[in-house]
């Protein structure tokens, strides 16, 4: 005891004594309860010994509940990845503007497991554009669209729930089915929606880099034939 009081200037019956007042202390700082040395022999020691056996287990849960979160999102961004490389390839090998957007709804629907795609373009129709309720044409370009203005304003995706005209302008009678949606600008060729019944889907804090790097694929390929 002599020794710990000289070197650290610390006087070993008051520690004990606020350990003591102070029960709780080590299940608040639980670093320090794992860097105790332990005595062998039995009693109240043990107790403390078993404290920092369950600290260590609760510890190792936790990372390995978040090596497997870890794990499970790399794992998603992977076949993500995979599939807007697919998305481009497809796009690719498409020679008309108007296979490019058929292309585009297969994939979202097929591929990317998504329930109403909308594709809006800022040009007229024309015999090549098939009549679908997934391709809306807004030939007056982001002018036509008032209820958008912000939101070409501020050029990137939105996520969550959208507000009623914009819902009832991309999705019309089933707007009511939609619960949660997400849209992309692409490029200054228009803008992608997709609308799922899930409220939980899309939401405003998730990730958006895959959403930029599928319209901005999009956008690739449409533009060629501007």
């Amino acid at each position: 005891m002599s020794d710990i009081t000289a070197k650290d200037g610390l006087n070993p019956t008051d520690v004990a004594s606020f350990l003591r007042r102070h029960p709780e202390f080590l299940s608040e700082y639980p670093d320090i309860a794992l860097t105790l040395a332990m005595p062998r022999d039995q009693g109240a020691s043990t107790s403390l010994a078993h404290y920092q056996l369950d600290v260590l287990r609760e510890q190792k849960r936790e990372l390995n509940r978040r090596l497997h979160e870890l794990i499970g999102n790399a794992q998603d961004n992977e076949q993500l990845m995979i599939r807007t490389h697919t998305l481009a390839m497809a796009l690719l090998r498409e020679r008309t503007l108007g296979d490019s957007v058929r292309r585009v709804a297969a994939v979202l629907t097929e591929d990317f497991n998504t329930e109403k795609v909308r594709l809006v373009l800022f040009r007229a129709a024309s015999d090549d554009l098939p009549a679908a309720d997934w391709l809306l044409l807004a030939p007056g370009g982001a002018a036509e669209l008032p209820a958008f203005a912000e939101f070409f304003k501020r050029g990137e995706p939105l996520c969550g729930r959208l507000q009623p005209e914009k819902l009832d302008y991309l999705f019309g009678t089933q707007k009511d089915e939609v619960q949660s949606s997400v849209l992309m600008p692409v490029g200054n060729v228009g803008m992608l929606a997709i609308g799922s019944g899930d409220m939980h889907r899309f939401h405003p804090g998730m990730g958006t880099v895959f959403l930029k790097l599928i319209a901005e694929t999009i956008a690739a390929a449409i533009v060629r034939y501007s």
